[in-house]
């Protein structure tokens, strides 16, 4: 068990929080800060730093007008630089995340002009993750950016989720909380 005033999660660690008073998750892609093998924790001043850089001291947490730039700045700070991506790697990150989600894995390589298994090795080697599960986090992250303004059928449909069902196990797979809590702002 860790226990700081703060921590820096890696993706695909399988962990509780167990706060005990509110706190603020950030969700950042796993290509943006360097692996580390466990959480990283943080001092009660490198928390202080990040919330100021957020644009947040008190305990309501950061709202809809959060410094995100800014916090991802003091993160790196904080956690270092990441290695910089394979451009082929970056570019196929950018198709099956953000640009055409629904996209073939066979379609991707072609276009960067890779096997998709060699495609796939690559992804794994520089990111650590498989790119169908980033294509996952992608749509996720799509859906939780759709929330506040919509509801969570609407935002799982328009992120490529077959179902609202679909969309909720994901959300408890990848980051533990349903996107209802979300809303209610609860941790369930």
């Amino acid at each position: 068990m860790v226990t700081a005033p703060g921590l820096i999660v890696p993706p695909q660690l399988t962990h509780t929080c167990a706060a005990t008073s509110p706190y603020i998750a950030l969700f950042i892609d796993p290509w943006l800060l360097p692996s580390c093998p466990g959480p990283i924790p943080l001092g009660a001043g490198e928390v202080r730093r990040l919330l100021a850089a957020l644009g947040t001291t008190d305990s309501d947490g950061p709202g809809t007008c959060a410094d995100l730039a800014a916090g991802y700045a003091e993160l790196r700070t904080l956690a270092g630089r990441p290695t910089p991506l394979d451009p082929r790697v970056a570019h196929a990150i950018d198709l099956c995340t953000l640009r055409d989600p629904d996209m073939p894995i066979a379609s991707i390589s072609n276009k960067i002009g890779l096997s998709a298994p060699r495609l796939r090795a690559l992804v794994r080697q520089d990111v650590g993750i498989a790119l169908t599960r980033l294509r996952r986090w992608g749509r996720l992250r799509t859906a939780i950016a759709d929330l506040p303004n919509s509801t969570a059928a609407l935002a799982a449909a328009t992120a490529g989720f077959t179902d609202q069902a679909h969309l909720t196990r994901t959300a408890r797979d990848f980051i533990g909380r349903t996107p209802a809590s979300f809303r209610a702002g609860t941790h369930s």
